[in-house]
């Protein structure tokens, strides 16, 4: 099997989506797997920007930098560069059915369908609350990864 390449979309790519790489870049790291993994978003008014500084407190208090990724929006090469594309919500899922070339090879799903429970789910947005909603996205983003990880066939 080729190596696996997954991208998480969310809406701008400062919270869900980057939080969700963060956890499942960790994991590719932790087990040596050279995965290719990236974030984006169906709006681009957050193109160039770092995640939002609760994302980022939230994935270091668990060991995990996501400082240095930078949001930007998901484009036509991206049905073609990865195999699987995960939504954080239904909305999400549908932009990305409206936008998807025809003839695209990558899988789209609700990131929660690959965990146990949860299919159907959307990933709650975190960013009108408070820090709590990061941590629940934190926790999701997490049980996620080890569904992919499931997914292509490696213990999570």
């Amino acid at each position: 099997m080729q190596t696996p390449s997954i991208l998480f979309v969310c809406l701008g790519n400062i919270c869900r989506s980057p939080l969700a790489d963060g956890a499942l870049r960790h994991r590719v790291r932790q087990l040596d797997l050279g995965w290719a993994v990236d974030s984006a978003g169906t709006g681009g008014w957050h193109a160039g920007d770092p995640p939002d500084p609760r994302a980022v407190a939230v994935a270091r208090a668990h060991g995990v930098d996501i400082s240095g990724l930078r949001g930007r929006q998901v484009g036509p090469q991206d049905f073609v560069r990865f195999d699987l594309i995960l939504a954080m919500d239904h909305d999400n899922l549908a932009g990305l059915r409206r936008i998807a070339p025809a003839d695209a090879p990558a899988d789209l799903r609700l990131a929660l369908d690959l965990v146990e429970g949860r299919q159907g789910q959307a990933v709650a947005d975190p960013y009108y609350g408070d820090a709590s909603g990061f941590h629940a996205t934190w926790a999701d983003a997490c049980a996620i990864a080890d569904g992919v990880l499931r997914h292509f066939g490696r213990a999570g």
